[in-house]
C-alpha cells in the first residue's frame, strides 16, 4: 500500500466498467499468418509467450470442425466430397456460409440461450406440472436464423409487450422472463413465490447480460462488486410490477398467456366468424320480419283484452353480500349477475323490498348468460349451479333480530338426477338443486318455494333471502338469477304471461318509441317464442360451440405484460419477501457504476432494455461475444462467463475482448457476421495437436496455440448419432416430444402420479433440442446438461461413466447403430474393408489409417465369431427399439456390422470436437 501511494496512488475502475475502446492491431513477429484481426491479437500474445501458432488442420477436419460448430450435426459424405473437391481461394468462405444459412444453425445456438432463460416444459416444485412455453423456443430459433440484430433481440425478449403495437412474435418473445419455475404447491405463500420469480429475473438478466452476480445484493450490498443493496432493487422495480395475477390455466400456464394458433387454425377461426356473421344477418332479417309485428299485436290484444294475469313481481334487492367478494350488478331484464373472483364455493344474503302486503311464496328464476360454460347458469366447467340451501327470514320494522319463515314445499321446473330442489330444504351442504342437462343448457330454469303460512308484511319490513353454495363442487355458483314473490293463495311456477314488466311496456310503447335496451327485450322475446329464429338460434349455438372447441385446441404461451396499477417496491431488509423497508421506497434504476438510462426515458423495462444494448454499456458487448466466443472455441476469452466482476478471472486477451464488442456493437449486432469473422480466422483453423512443449508453455492452452479439443455435449452426441445413422427427423419446432427413457424414473419423483408417455415414430428421433424438460427430471441421455432451475451460463463437460454407458447401451444408440449398419451395407460397397472405411468416415470425416483400420478388422473377427456363436443374441440386437432394417443381410451378419456401427461411434474422435 505505501509503495503504491508512492507512485502516486493511481486509481482505476475494474476493466469490465471501462468502456471497451477499438485497439489499434498489435505488432507480430510473423505478418503472412493473420487472417483477420484476431490473429493479430492472438499472435501478439504467442509471441509474447515465446509460442508459435499451430499449424492449419486438415481439411476433413476442418469441414466437421465448422458443421459441428455451426450446426451441432456432422457433415455428410457428400459436403466433405464437395469442399475436398473444391481448390478455390473461396472454398472454405462458401461452406461457412451455407452452414450459416442452414436452418440447423439457430437450433444449435438456441441451446445455451435456453439454459441462460432457464426454458423448460414444466414449471418445477412438487408435482411439476406442464407448461406451454415451447413456441418462445420456436421464437428463438426462428430469430437466430434470421440473423436478428442482438440489439433487437434482446429488447423484444425483456419489452416485447411495451413496443408500439406489438406484433405476436414480439408478444412471444417476452416468454423469456416467464421462464422461471414456478410454484403451484398447496402450502405456498403466494407473494412469497412472487418475490422469489421477481429476485429470479434480476439474477437471470444480471448473468445475461451483465455479466455480474447481482443476486448477491439482495439482502446486502455486494462484498465485491460495487453494486448496492439498494441498486439491487432498483433492478428489481423493472420486474415488480409484471402482472401475476391470473391463476393458472388449464394447460399449466401461469396467466397473463397468449393464444398462439396454427394457419389452419386462423383459417377455420375466419371460417367460424364468417358463418357465425352470415346467421346474424339472416337473424336480424328474421327479427325485423312482418310475423314479428304481427306476434307484437297479438301479445298487445291479449294485454290490452285482460288476459293476461301477473301472479309473480320482482322483489328489489336493497343490499347484497357475497361471503367470497363476487360483484353483483342489475341486468336490464331484471336479473342480477355476479363477476368479478369466481371462488370454489359462496353464499349470498340478499336484502329485499316487498312489493305487496302478503306473501305466499317466493321465485327463483334461474337465468342463462352466453359467457357461462355451454350458455348456462354458472361460471363452472359445465354451466351447471348446485343451491345447497335455501332460506327465507324477515325483519319487521322495529325489531332486533330477524325471524325464520317456515317453507312449506318446493318445486322446479326442471331437476336434474339426484339434485332435486327439494334438497335445498334439507339443511345439509352435500345435497341441493342441480339442473344439469348437456342437451340444452339455455333454457331458464325456475325454482318456487311456497311458505306454510301466508306471510303478512307491514310497512318497512324487510325480506332477507340466504341462498348457499356449499357442494364438493367447484366454481357451482348460481351467478345470473331473478327474484320474484306473490300472493296468491295457490301458486303456480309460472304466471299467466311469462312476460317481465319491462317487456310489456315495451311493448306497449311501440316500435318506434322504444330505446336501444327495450328494442333488445322483445326482441330476445319473440326469438325465443319463432320456431324460425330459434333454428337459426341452435345454429349459431352449434357454431359458437365449434368456436370454443377450437379455442381449447389452440396453444396458449406465457407472456409478459405490467400491471394496470404499478406495485410500490421497497428494499427487502435481508432480502425477506416480508420486510419491507418503508423508509426506503424504489424508482427503477441502473447501477451508478454504469451509464445512466437517457433522462427521457421512461423508467420502465423497455428503457431498461434499451439501456442494455446501448453502445456506452461497457459490459453487454463484452459479455455477449465472450459466450459466442465459448461455444465456438470451446472457453471464454473470460472463463467465468457468469462472472465479470472483481472476483472473476481477468481475459486472456483484453484487447481482443474490446475489439470485438466494439466490432459487435459497430456492425449492427450482427450475430452471424460475428461468428463468421471466428471461423475465418487462422486462429480458428489450427490443429488440436499438442506437443510436450506446448503442454508445458501452455497446459490450458489460454495463449490459443492450438486448436482446443473437447468432447461434445450430450444433446450434439445424440443429435449425431441420429444424423449418420439418417433417424435423424429434421422438422423444425412445435411441442416437445418424449423419446426413450427408462421405465419409472418420472413416476419414483412423483409418487406415481406422473408418468412418462413415450411417443413413437418420428417423435423418437427429433432433434434434441425439443425433447421434453421436465425439471424435477432432465432428460436420461443428456449426462452434462444445465438444470434449467436457474440462470446458467457456463458450459458444462464431464467424462463420467453415465456418458459411456448411456452413448454404449442407450436404446437411441443402438437403434442409430443398427441403421447405421443398413447405411453401410447399402453404401459402403461389397467388401468389408470398403465397408469398414465408410463406416468410419461417416463418423471422423476422413478415412482411417492402416493402425485403425487393422484395429476395426480386429473388432470385425471378434464380432463374427460371437454372433455366429450366439445367434440369439444378435436376434436381441436387432428386436431392441422400433426403428428396423431395410436389408437382405442374414441377421447375423447385420448384427456385426451394428457392432462395428457402435463401436465407430464410441471412438474418441467420433465423441470429439478436434
Amino acid at each position: 500500500l505505501k509503495k503504491w501511494i508512492e507512485q502516486g496512488a493511481t486509481y482505476a475502475n475494474h476493466w469490465a466498467f471501462e468502456t471497451p475502446r477499438r485497439p489499434d492491431l498489435p505488432t507480430v513477429s510473423n505478418l503472412t499468418w493473420p487472417r483477420n484481426a484476431i490473429d493479430h491479437f492472438v499472435l501478439a500474445r504467442l509471441d509474447q509467450e515465446k509460442l508459435t501458432p499451430s499449424a492449419k488442420a486438415s481439411r476433413e477436419t476442418l469441414i466437421r470442425r465448422l458443421s459441428l460448430d455451426l450446426t451441432g450435426l456432422p457433415p455428410t459424405p457428400d459436403e466433405v466430397d464437395a469442399f475436398l473437391a473444391d481448390k478455390s481461394d473461396s472454398a472454405y468462405e462458401n461452406v461457412v456460409d451455407r452452414l450459416l444459412a442452414s436452418e440447423r444453425f439457430g437450433e444449435h445456438f438456441a441451446v445455451p440461450w435456453l439454459d441462460a432463460a432457464r426454458y423448460a416444459d414444466s414449471n418445477g416444485y412438487q408435482q411439476d406440472r406442464t407448461r406451454t412455453l415451447w413456441p418462445w423456443r420456436d421464437w428463438v430459433v426462428q430469430s437466430l436464423n434470421e440473423n436478428k440484430p442482438f440489439d433487437q433481440f434482446t429488447v423484444e425478449q425483456l419489452a416485447g409487450d411495451l413496443l408500439p403495437n406489438a406484433t405476436r412474435d414480439q408478444l412471444i418473445a417476452t416468454g423469456f422472463q416467464r421462464n422461471h419455475m414456478l410454484n403451484g404447491e398447496g402450502g405456498r405463500i403466494a407473494e412469497e413465490s412472487r418475490v422469489e420469480y421477481v429476485v429470479d429475473r434480476v439474477e437471470t438478466l444480471g448473468a445475461t447480460w451483465l455479466g455480474l452476480t447481482v443476486g448477491c445484493g439482495r439482502c446486502h450490498d455486494h462484498k465485491y462488486d460495487p453494486f448496492s443493496q439498494r441498486e439491487f432493487y432498483q433492478l428489481f422495480a423493472y420486474f415488480n410490477s409484471i402482472d401475476e395475477s391470473g391463476g393458472v390455466d388449464a394447460g399449466g400456464n401461469a396467466k397473463p398467456v397468449l393464444p398462439v394458433p396454427t394457419d389452419e387454425q386462423l383459417a377455420t377461426q375466419q371460417r367460424l366468424q364468417d358463418e357465425m356473421a352470415d346467421v346474424g344477418r339472416r337473424l336480424r332479417e328474421a327479427s325485423i320480419s312482418d310475423r314479428q309485428r304481427l306476434w307484437e299485436q297479438a301479445t298487445l290484444v291479449e294485454i290490452d283484452s285482460g288476459k293476461v294475469q301477473r301472479d309473480w313481481l320482482p322483489l328489489e334487492v336493497t343490499k347484497f353480500e357475497s361471503e367470497q367478494g363476487q360483484t353483483l350488478s342489475r341486468e336490464v331484464d331484471g336479473s342480477l349477475l355476479l363477476t368479478g373472483k369466481n371462488p370454489d364455493n359462496d353464499n349470498y344474503r340478499l336484502e329485499l323490498r316487498p312489493t305487496v302486503q302478503t306473501l305466499t311464496g317466493l321465485r327463483i328464476e334461474a337465468v342463462p348468460h352466453a359467457a357461462f360454460t355451454s350458455g348456462g347458469f354458472a361460471r363452472s366447467d359445465s354451466g351447471n349451479f348446485v343451491l345447497t340451501e335455501f332460506a327465507v327470514e324477515v325483519l319487521r320494522d322495529g325489531a332486533s333480530a330477524p325471524e325464520r319463515v317456515a317453507i312449506a314445499s318446493a318445486e322446479a321446473s326442471f331437476e336434474q338426477g339426484g339434485w332435486p330442489v327439494k334438497n335445498a330444504l334439507d339443511g345439509k351442504s352435500s345435497t341441493g338443486w342441480a339442473v344439469n342437462n348437456p342437451a340444452d343448457m339455455t333454457i331458464p330454469r325456475q325454482a318456487m318455494f311456497v311458505f306454510g303460512e301466508p306471510l303478512k308484511l307491514a310497512l318497512g319490513a324487510t325480506l332477507i333471502v340466504t341462498m348457499k353454495h356449499e357442494s364438493p363442487h367447484r366454481f357451482h355458483n348460481l351467478s345470473r338469477f331473478r327474484l320474484s314473490g306473490t300472493g296468491v293463495a295457490k301458486p303456480q311456477l309460472a304466471d299467466g304471461s311469462g312476460l317481465s314488466s319491462e317487456v310489456i311496456t315495451a311493448l306497449k310503447l311501440g316500435a318506434e318509441a322504444r330505446s336501444d335496451t327495450q328494442k333488445k327485450l322483445v326482441r330476445e322475446l319473440f326469438e325465443q317464442r319463432d320456431a324460425d329464429v330459434a333454428a337459426l338460434r341452435r345454429e349459431q349455438e352449434t357454431i359458437r360451440k365449434r368456436q370454443s372447441d377450437l379455442d381449447g385446441q389452440i396453444v396458449r404461451t406465457m407472456i409478459m405484460q405490467d400491471r394496470d396499477q404499478p406495485r410500490e417496491t421497497f428494499v427487502l431488509i435481508r432480502g425477506v419477501w416480508n420486510q419491507p423497508d418503508k423508509e426506503q421506497p424504489i424508482v427503477p434504476g441502473t447501477p451508478s457504476i454504469l451509464p445512466p438510462l437517457p433522462g427521457e426515458a421512461l423508467p420502465n423495462r423497455l428503457a431498461l432494455a434499451r439501456w442494455l444494448v446501448s453502445p456506452e454499456n461497457p459490459l453487454t458487448p463484452r459479455v455477449v461475444v465472450n459466450r459466442f466466443w465459448q461455444q465456438v472455441f470451446g472457453q471464454g476469452l473470460v472463463t467465468t462467463p457468469e462472472d465479470f466482476g472483481v472476483q472473476g478471472e481477468r481475459p486472456s486477451h483484453p484487447e481482443l475482448l474490446d475489439w470485438l464488442a466494439v466490432e459487435f456493437v459497430e456492425s449492427g449486432w450482427d450475430v452471424k457476421r460475428l461468428l463468421k469473422t471466428f471461423v475465418l480466422s487462422a486462429t480458428y483453423q489450427q490443429s488440436s495437436a499438442v506437443t510436450p512443449e506446448r503442454l508445458e508453455l501452455d497446459p490450458t492452452n489460454q495463449w490459443l496455440s492450438r486448436a482446443r479439443r473437447f468432447r461434445l455435449s450430450s444433446l450434439m452426441l445424440r443429435d449425431q448419432a441420429l444424423a449418420l445413422s439418417r433417424l435423424l427427423v429434421e422438422r423444425r419446432g412445435g411441442p416437445p416430444v418424449k423419446p426413450y427413457q427408462p421405465p419409472g424414473i418420472w413416476a419414483d419423483l412423483s409418487l406415481g402420479k406422473i408418468k412418462y408417455q413415450q411417443d413413437s415414430g418420428e417423435n423418437l428421433y427429433r432433434r434434441s433440442l425439443y425433447t421434453y424438460w421436465r425439471r424435477a427430471s432432465a432428460p436420461t441421455m443428456l449426462f452434462d446438461v444445465a438444470s434449467r432451475q436457474v440462470c446458467q451460463v457456463r458450459v458444462n463437460r464431464t467424462n463420467t461413466p453415465l456418458h459411456a454407458l448411456i452413448i454404449l447401451n442407450d436404446v437411441t444408440y443402438v437403434e442409430a447403430a443398427r441403421k447405421m449398419a443398413e447405411r453401410v451395407l447399402r453404401d459402403g460397397g461389397a467388401a468389408e474393408e470398403s465397408r469398414l472405411a465408410y463406416a468410419f468416415r461417416l463418423a471422423t470425416a476422413r478415412f482411417p489409417t492402416d493402425e485403425e483400420r487393422a484395429g476395426l478388422l480386429n473388432v470385425l473377427s471378434v464380432s463374427q465369431k460371437y454372433f455366429e456363436e450366439t445367434p440369439e443374441a444378435a436376434a436381441e440386437l436387432l428386436s431392441i427399439g422400433e426403428a428396423q432394417v431395410a436389408s437382405d443381410a442374414k441377421p447375423e451378419e447385420l448384427a456385426v456390422w451394428v457392432a462395428i456401427c457402435n463401436v465407430v461411434l464410441n471412438l474418441d474422435e467420433t465423441l470429439t470436437r478436434e
